[in-house]
């Protein structure tokens, strides 16, 4: 588990920093002002959540993997997908129908940082932290 989330959580960071400069160099000129405060909240929360999945499987390598962390980790994968894939795309296409489905990724993040906080709380208590 620690491997895989560390992984993954390594690439997504790097993907964010790609993403945010591509706006920053490529989009900042062709989208506008507005659109580009849509993208750039994307890839803030794009690599927050990156950073958090290294965090997750660093908590695995020493608490050991659980069930908690594994849909933690998940969540905030999807939580990515859905939150920031949605700002990307509204951002660079303007369809604003898509701007009703970023919520379920914030839902994601939240229930994914809630399930982190409880396992460690948990396991805490278990080894005295």
């Amino acid at each position: 588990m620690q491997r895989k989330w560390m992984m993954l959580g390594a690439v997504l960071t790097m993907l964010s920093v790609a993403i945010g400069a591509f706006g920053a160099h490529m989009l900042k000129e062709k989208i506008g002002a507005d659109a580009i405060a849509v993208y750039e909240t994307g890839v803030q929360y794009h690599m927050i959540h990156a950073i958090a999945l290294l965090i997750i499987g660093l908590t695995a390598g020493q608490l050991g993997p659980s069930t908690k962390l594994k849909w933690a980790a998940r969540l905030l994968f999807i939580g990515i997908i859905i939150f920031s894939g949605s700002l990307y795309v509204l951002s660079i296409s303007g369809i604003k129908i898509l701007g009703a489905i970023t919520p379920i990724g914030g839902v994601a993040f939240i229930v994914g940082w809630l399930l982190l906080a409880i396992d460690v709380w948990q396991r805490g208590k278990d080894r005295s932290l």
